[in-house]
This record gives C-alpha cells, sequence and structure tokens, in this order.
C-alpha cells in the first residue's frame, strides 16, 4: 500500500570535539561567547523526518512516497533514494535553496551543540499533495509549519 510521508529532507553533519564544552565555554561569560572547536572526525548522513521514515518503511516492506523539498545540493540525496528503490516522483527541487541541514557537534561528555538551516523546507508547502498516486495513507513528519498545515489540509 502506498504510504506519503510529508516531511524534511536534510543533511546532518555530525562531528565529535575531543574535548569538554564545559571547559571551554564559562557560564559566565556566554553573553560574549566566540568560540571554535576542532573536530577531527566528521560524517554526513541523509536524515530528515521523512527521509529517515521512508527508509524505514521500506526496510519493512512498504511503499514510502516522499512529499518533501531538496535545495541545488540535493542530487547525492535523490541519487541514495535511488539506490534504495524509494521513488522521488513528489520531491520537490528547489535552485535557489540549500537542502535542510543539520550541524552536530559532540563533546567528549555527549553534550551536543547543533545548528540548523532550514533551507528547501521552508518551502516544501509549495509542493502540492499527490492525489492520483492510490495513496490510502499519509503521514505529516515534522516540516516546515506551513507545509504541515497545507498537506494536513489537503
Amino acid at each position: 500500500m502506498p504510504t506519503l510521508i510529508c516531511g524534511s529532507l536534510a543533511f546532518d553533519t555530525i562531528t565529535t570535539f575531543d574535548g569538554r564544552f564545559a571547559e571551554h565555554i564559562l557560564p559566565d561569560k556566554v553573553h560574549i561567547l566566540n568560540i571554535s572547536f576542532l573536530v577531527p572526525t566528521m560524517r554526513r548522513e541523509f536524515g530528515g523526518c521523512a527521509g529517515n521514515i521512508a527508509y524505514s518503511l521500506a526496510l519493512l516492506g512498504g511503499e514510502p512516497i516522499i512529499l518533501g523539498a531538496l535545495g541545488a545540493d540535493g542530487q547525492s540525496y535523490l541519487d541514495r533514494l535511488d539506490a534504495l528503490h524509494i521513488p522521488r516522483t513528489h520531491i520537490g527541487l528547489l535552485p535557489d535553496s540549500f537542502t535542510a541541514q543539520a550541524h552536530i557537534i559532540t563533546d567528549r561528555d555527549n553534550n551536543q551543540i547543533t545548528s540548523f538551516h532550514p533551507g528547501a523546507m521552508g518551502r516544501a508547502h509549495e509542493l502540492p499533495v499527490p492525489l492520483d498516486a492510490g495513496i490510502k495513507l499519509a503521514i505529516i513528519a515534522p516540516d516546515g509549519r506551513s507545509a504541515m498545515i497545507d498537506h494536513a489540509a489537503e
């Protein structure tokens, strides 16, 4: 049964800092914070709520159909979906945006500092819900606010 998954598609850049944030961030000086961390390990993952749900559903033998937005840098994400045999027919490629990105630094104590750029996700509401795809079930996963409201209404 085809399942529509409306939600975010993102790249997750995950790095590791060998020290402790607490040794570099002084609580009484956070109002004047300028800091840089050397992160010797880094990996990039395909993420986003719709992407993660679609991947898991496909592993379970389901038929995920993603409705989400990628930016001009999204070709590697599309290639990954092709390799996994997950259809990409309802993924919008927005050439004037970056794909949503999360950058995560984890320290020795498993504390994390994360920055997030919504990029193309912020325009996912421009993508219409496919009404002719034989969809019987839909999931509204975290995405841009307008996209979640619009896609639920459609």
